[in-house]
């Protein structure tokens, strides 16, 4: 079995999820001063190579298939090799997904020994809409929040992982589509972070990053995009770049890749952060 955290209590702002005892007897990996991140919107499973598919195979999005259980199995080998993993549009058990929690599922094949599943769109046994977190290193805080918007089912998972004798802000996070909502998502989080100084920022945001770094509530962050250019979207065709990991200046990004595989329409962001003082590099 897994160590896990509780779901978290729902309120306007934020909950604060304790984590259980470990009851799995391999021990969850220390982080010290390198770690491995990865971003990945896995649209519950779907591999997409087409824009026709969103009609041809949108049934896919309602009902169960036999190919989102590969799909799944193919995900877990990918992120296997990291050890902190935000996760976006996952189905945390409902119709769709066969009522596994996709995020269990990748913890439990990937070797995983701490999940968390936030649901941000509850349709009942029809969908259970969210965002994931996967860690090797057991948080020392954890924080679900709603994120604000014109149409709700938006939501960010801020996790405090040790971190070079101190904690490591990472915020895991899926803004909405409309510039509007988008701007007070991210003042949102700018206010949650505003006063803490190792922030990782990372997810599907739905924007080029120029408009987040020079033109949102982000701006006064000082915050640096680990990468401005790679796009991420569609991953069949990559045009566009959605997706990104943004880091406070005492942060070194010392790998950047955006990893080409064909198992969701999003590509994946893979990154390793050090301590900007003293600069490491990870192991290989």
């Amino acid at each position: 079995m897994l160590s896990m955290f509780s779901r978290a209590r729902r309120t306007e702002r934020a909950a604060v999820v304790d984590a259980v005892a470990n009851i799995q007897e391999q021990p969850s990996a220390q982080a010290e001063e390198c770690l491995k991140l990865l971003t990945f919107n896995i649209q519950v499973g779907i591999k997409t190579t087409a824009y026709r598919q969103y009609l041809t195979k949108g049934w896919k999005h309602v009902l169960p298939h036999e190919a989102r259980v590969r799909n799944l199995q193919e995900i877990a080998r990918l992120v296997a090799g990291y050890d902190l993993v935000g996760l976006q549009e996952i189905d945390s058990g409902s119709l769709r997904s066969g009522f596994v929690n996709q995020v269990e599922f990748l913890a439990q094949v990937a070797g995983f020994p701490f999940w968390y599943a936030q649901l941000n769109r509850d349709l009942g046994p029809l969908a259970q809409h969210g965002n994931g977190l996967l860690s090797r290193i057991e948080p020392a805080g954890l924080e679900d929040h709603k994120l604000p918007g014109v149409i709700p089912g938006r939501g960010a998972v801020i996790a405090r992982i040790p971190f070079a004798g101190d904690e490591l802000v990472v915020v895991m996070l899926h803004l909405s589509l409309g510039e509007r909502s988008r701007r007070r998502q991210l003042s949102y989080i700018a206010e949650c972070v505003s006063h803490e100084k190792q922030v990782v920022l990372m997810g599907d945001m739905n924007t080029p990053v120029a408009e987040l770094m020079e033109d949102s509530p982000l701006a006064r962050l000082n915050l640096q995009a680990a990468n401005t250019t790679t796009p991420t979207y569609p991953a069949w065709r990559p045009s566009l770049a959605l997706d990104h990991v943004l880091v406070s200046p005492t942060i070194n990004v010392d790998h950047h890749k955006v990893i080409d595989c064909a198992v969701s329409d999003h590509l994946p962001i893979a990154v390793e952060v050090t301590p900007a003082q003293p600069a490491l590099a990870c192991p290989a």
